[in-house]
């Protein structure tokens, strides 16, 4: 028996709408990293990009556990010296959800095939999504709560 490697034909992107509201950041992240590569799928191969599309709506009101908001912190380097920054997760919520570390980004690869999955997720501001893909055709949504299982 031969093993089934898929091809172009094979691989079938769809849109996920994610409802963020009152959802665990960890939990949802872990998800939608799973969808983005595809590892729900039966023709999964680590080699294609055979994910789905995903559209994260009101990522303001996601949760988190414990003291994460104050506590989480993330660093930036600017490769000078003394040029470290330091953000507490709560701070870059305040700012603009949007700007918040994204889990398909953080869980995502460092490999080119890595970089075009973390393309595939947007985080529109507020609880609507216009409904056109980056195109601008329409696409069918499926909308997942609470969870993408």
């Amino acid at each position: 028996m031969k093993t089934f490697s898929p091809t172009p034909e094979h691989i079938n992107h769809e849109w996920f709408v994610v409802d963020a509201d009152g959802q665990i950041l960890g939990r949802l992240a872990t998800q939608i990293a799973n969808r983005l590569r595809g590892k729900h799928k039966p023709e999964y191969a680590p080699h294609m990009d055979n994910g789905d599309f995903i559209v994260v709506i009101n990522c303001e009101k996601i949760k988190v556990t414990g003291a994460k908001l104050e506590n989480k912190k993330y660093y930036r380097h600017s490769g000078y010296v003394g040029g470290l920054r330091e953000t507490s997760l709560g701070s870059l919520m305040e700012k603009n959800c949007r700007t918040a570390p994204a889990p398909s980004r953080d869980d995502a690869s460092s490999t080119s095939l890595g970089i075009f999955e973390s393309a595939d997720m947007n985080k529109p501001a507020g609880a609507k999504y216009p409904g056109n893909c980056a195109s601008g055709a329409s696409f069918g949504r499926k909308r997942i709560i609470p969870t993408l299982d």
